[in-house]
């Protein structure tokens, strides 16, 4: 291993901030085994209260949280009902009292109480009001709170001129969003199905019957269609009961206009990534027609699995959520392409889980079983390899920033050169480090680790967001030549 690292450190960090807080759902007992749970005891001891202890204390909760969340109202209004099955029939409360019951079923939950780490960094989808040399980013963030669940954040900087960062404020209330009505397409369902080995009857002609683009009344009306001798067959129930799982991993979540992007939170929304969305690799995106947007892969995680999930976005105010298929997307870690290749929509993988691949997105919408591009051979990554984002279109060719893990799991971070239109082939590796853990960085809830899922190239430098021990944010950069002259083609 190198002595001293090629790039440099700049000045900021981000570290954890336990003010960063959303509200969750409470429900008293869901984890326990009694024959009467303490959720109906909470509501019957509320319904004791009388109008003014109601109307008081609903103020108060008001005047001590209102300022920590954005309408905090509507949010006790969803969370009574949500658990209004759970008041008696003959009970009509007034709003106060239904407002109360939601506050009783609320929690704030701090969602980098643990850490915060391996951030992207993409172009800003606004440029206004910069100087010469400068560049406003979005950077992604993991952010992980109690239980070590993962979500997805943001913030702002501005690179340049030069060697300059600054970094936004990121104070203000935070927002998970909305849920909208979600456009599933038929092709993805049926690489789903592909994948699961749901190949039958029944889910051939349901693929038939749904058009290009469906939603979930399409999917019922669907089903109404099915002919009497299919719906009698013993296996129909559960052969429609996995698409409508299938389908359900599709979502879409939108945030005000007004709303900053910094304070704007990605929150697990399905099964699938009921226990995090784990390292968002985002880049920035050419279209076919030339239009640039914005997609991520992650991790989602459901406790037990996990699995490639892809979000789009033209603005990184709309999301669109859809798993990813195809023997690629089984393992962690994919990786886009920004822009087609010989024609073909490009990622890197690491399906085996210790080797960087390149995958290709075939005509069923399945990552197709991966090239090798580099396995670990290297004293500081013989454990695994794999990439630190998206590969970064250069002069010289496609510019992969990896990682590597060398004994006593000790993470660095090093790169690899693919060649412009051939990615298969690798035209230069950097045979030491880029990066690795210094004093200030080696402790942490993951020590020793230095980590990336994405920088950029601005003004002839590349820009490096990195997890530090999987506790904190730092950035470096390394010019663009600097970083090529050390790269010597692979042995």
């Amino acid at each position: 291993m190198t002595t001293r690292d090629l790039a440099t450190r700049l000045g900021p960090t981000l570290t954890p901030d336990p003010r960063r807080v959303i509200i969750k759902l409470f429900v008293p007992g869901e984890d326990a085994a009694l024959t009467r749970t303490r959720a109906a005891a909470l509501i019957d001891r509320v319904l004791l209260l009388d109008h003014d202890q109601t109307t008081e204390m609903l103020q108060r909760t008001l005047r001590r949280f209102g300022g920590r969340h954005h309408d905090l109202e509507a949010t006790f209004a969803h969370h009574h009902d949500l658990i209004r099955h759970r008041v008696p029939r003959d009970v009509d409360l007034s709003l106060p009292a239904r407002l109360l019951v939601g506050a009783y079923f609320s929690h704030e939950y701090a969602v980098e109480a643990a850490a915060v780490c391996n951030p992207s960094m993409i172009p800003h989808p606004d440029q206004s009001g910069l100087s010469t040399g400068q560049l406003r980013v979005a950077i992604s963030l993991r952010q992980i709170g109690e239980g070590h669940l993962s979500s997805i954040g943001f913030t702002t900087a501005v690179l340049g001129p030069g060697s300059d960062l600054g970094i936004a404020d990121r104070s203000g209330t935070l927002s998970v969003g909305r849920r909208h009505r979600t456009h599933h397409r038929r092709d993805l369902l049926a690489a789903g199905l592909a994948d699961d080995a749901w190949d039958n009857e029944v889910t051939a002609s349901m693929l038939r019957s749904l058009p290009e683009r469906f939603e979930d009344d399409d999917f019922e009306h669907a089903i109404a269609q099915l002919p009497t001798d299919l719906l009698t067959r013993t296996s129909t129930q559960s052969t429609l009961e996995e698409m409508r799982r299938a389908t359900r991993l599709d979502y879409a979540v939108a945030f005000p206009a007004e709303l900053p992007l910094h304070r704007r939170v990605l929150w697990p929304a399905t099964a699938a990534e009921c226990n995090g969305m784990e390292d968002a690799r985002f880049v920035r995106i050419i279209d076919e027609d030339g239009r640039p947007s914005y997609r991520a892969t992650y991790t989602a995680y459901d406790g037990q699995h996990i699995r490639s999930h892809l979000i789009t976005s033209d603005d990184l105010r709309h999301f669109e959520i859809t798993p990813m298929r195809g023997p690629a997307a089984v393992n962690k870690g994919m990786a886009l392409f920004p822009r087609l290749v010989g024609g073909r929509r490009l990622a890197l993988c690491r399906s085996d889980g210790e080797t960087t691949g390149l995958t290709a997105l075939d005509r069923h919408n399945r990552w197709q079983r991966p090239v090798p591009l580099h396995t670990p051979r290297r004293d500081w990554e013989l454990i695994q390899v794999g990439n630190c984002g998206s590969p970064i279109e250069t002069r010289f060719g496609w510019l992969v920033l990896t990682h590597g893990v060398g004994p006593m799991r000790d993470y660095a971070i090093g790169a690899l050169l693919l060649d412009s239109h051939q990615p298969q082939r690798v035209i230069a590796e950097l045979p030491g480090p880029l990066l690795t853990a210094d004093c200030t960085e080696r402790e942490g809830y993951v020590p020793n680790v230095v980590y990336s899922c994405g920088g950029l190239l601005h003004d002839d430098a590349v820009w490096l967001p990195y997890g530090a021990s999987d506790t904190r944010i730092g950035f470096a950069h390394v010019p663009l030549d600097t970083l090529i002259k050390e790269m010597h083609p692979p042995q």
